[in-house]
């Protein structure tokens, strides 16, 4: 491919652990390299190794807030219960997304579930955040959850790279979330010698984030796991190649370009906002969740 059409590599961003409660995440972004490369606020990262003696109701996440933005659960391995205010109640497996609109607010816990043990006794999962829209913030919350069959798949030309597209259109493929703008995002697994090349509108922000394996970035050089790569905006084309057997996750989102406030599990426009946020979760009006 010409150099002239693939996008550069703008930051490498090394995703750092650090504990959450009893669990410990990646984190890539916000650092103090990057703060939120607009659409996304923030990515974290868990591998979990559940104790065979651990009591499940007490693992995981329990109940908490969100309002101001999307908070989606990417299932690499392991399962993730999901139970939320709205009254839903979910398992989804190895290969599936969780997709939440927070809107103006939902109270929601993330477990193992009962049978974690079985299947291995161990997570790995991505949780993301992608803001939302001032106009679209104070909407009623939605909770979408997909298992890995309704997800689709395209395989690259040369059959060494498999991407399972969650959301928007990749390669052709579109993922059964369409979002309310441009966003992108896509399971990517590839065997050593694989080939991907995807083409992106200029104006959108694109990440690969790196899980596990290793890439390589022609004129850019060799990128391991637990890094994300954030690529510049000057042309269309990302290109990487694999040199061992990785699975990484595959973003691109269209900037909001507005003023970004976010505390704690709230994400809106300005402090007031998040002030408020607060004050009507303490009354409830997010909604309870008795697990």
């Amino acid at each position: 491919m010409p150099h002239s059409e693939r996008r550069k590599v703008k930051a490498l961003l090394y995703a750092k652990q650090f504990p959450m409660g009893k669990i410990f995440v990646r984190q890539p972004f916000p650092s103090h390299f990057l703060e939120y490369p607009d659409p996304f606020i923030l990515l974290h990262h868990a591998e979990i190794d559940i104790h065979p003696e651990a009591d499940l109701r007490n693992e995981g996440v329990g109940p908490h807030p969100h309002r101001g933005f999307s908070p989606v659960t990417f299932i690499f391995d392991g399962a993730v219960h999901h139970r939320d205010s709205l009254g839903n109640s979910s398992v989804i497996e190895k290969g599936g997304v969780q997709w939440i609109n927070a809107g103006r607010g939902i109270t929601h816990s993330e477990r193992p579930p009962e049978n974690i043990h079985s299947t291995g006794s161990r997570q790995e999962i991505i949780q993301l955040w992608v803001n939302t829209p001032a106009k679209d913030k104070m909407k009623p919350a939605e909770y979408y959850p997909f298992s890995s069959h309704q997800i689709p798949r395209v395989t690259t030309n040369d059959g060494n790279c498999i991407i399972a597209v969650a959301a928007g259109e990749v390669l052709g493929t579109k993922g059964p979330i369409q979002h309310s703008f441009a966003l992108n995002a896509a399971f990517v697994h590839g065997v050593e010698g694989g080939k991907l090349e995807v083409s992106f509108p200029e104006s959108q922000t694109v990440i690969f984030y790196l899980l596990d394996g290793e890439i390589e970035v022609p004129e850019y050089g060799p990128v391991e796991k637990y890094n994300a790569l954030l690529f510049d905006n000057a042309e269309k084309v990302i290109e990487l190649v694999f040199k061992k057997q990785s699975k990484a996750l595959l973003l691109s989102g269209e900037p909001i370009k507005e003023p970004i406030a976010a505390h704690g599990p709230f994400v809106m426009n300005t402090e007031t906002e998040i002030m408020q946020a607060f004050r009507d979760y303490q009354m409830g009006k997010m909604g309870v969740l008795i697990e």
